[in-house]
């Protein structure tokens, strides 16, 4: 790869969306929308929206999977962050969690109410240890990471420890992709 640091490939703060931990469900989603429309057509669009705290210092994130979930108030209940996505549950039984549980039993409807009542703060992923990278960490280190940690996505620090960017998976894999078609296999 011709990328040797995270730096090159991240996308920095100032070009990702990024919303007041005292914001709502509904002003992530219209602050994600914006941030896709003005990202490079050339890039994968956004999946989430980095938060930031009242001193502006970005805390945490939320993916589409989270604001999806956050319309259904049950799932916290019956999951840790993790989720169960890894206990190979059969697509019956999730369809029994469905109807016993009453799960999702009016969200579509309730979506507007639900958006704009509910406070990023509330939902917000915090980031674990495993999902910082710092900006001069080599490619092959944030390779290594996403890997292990099965992460969509690392938050880039520098080195007094300020979140600058988020170095997306699907960057990487473009990178790696591109590194692949200029050896010339054939």
């Amino acid at each position: 790869m011709k990328t040797e640091k995270v730096k090159d490939l991240m996308v920095p703060v100032t070009k990702y969306a990024t919303v007041s931990d005292e914001a709502t469900l509904y002003e992530a989603v219209k602050a994600l929308e914006a941030a896709q429309k003005k990202f490079q057509k050339d890039r994968y669009r956004h999946r989430g929206v980095l938060i930031y705290d009242k001193n502006k210092k970005i805390i945490g994130k939320l993916g589409q999977l989270d604001i999806l979930t956050a319309l259904e108030p049950k799932y916290f209940e019956m999951q840790d962050r993790e989720g169960m996505r890894n206990l190979g549950f059969s697509k019956q039984f999730m369809k029994s969690m469905l109807k016993n549980y009453r799960l999702l039993d009016g969200a579509m409807s309730n979506i507007c109410k639900k958006a704009g009542e509910t406070k990023v703060s509330a939902i917000v992923v915090m980031p674990t240890p495993g999902e910082f990278v710092d900006e001069n960490d080599s490619i092959n280190e944030a390779i290594h990471q996403l890997v292990l940690g099965h992460h969509q996505s690392l938050l880039v620090t520098n080195k007094k420890g300020d979140i600058v960017g988020i170095l997306r998976m699907t960057d990487v894999f473009s990178a790696a992709c591109q590194s692949m078609h200029e050896c010339s296999i054939d």
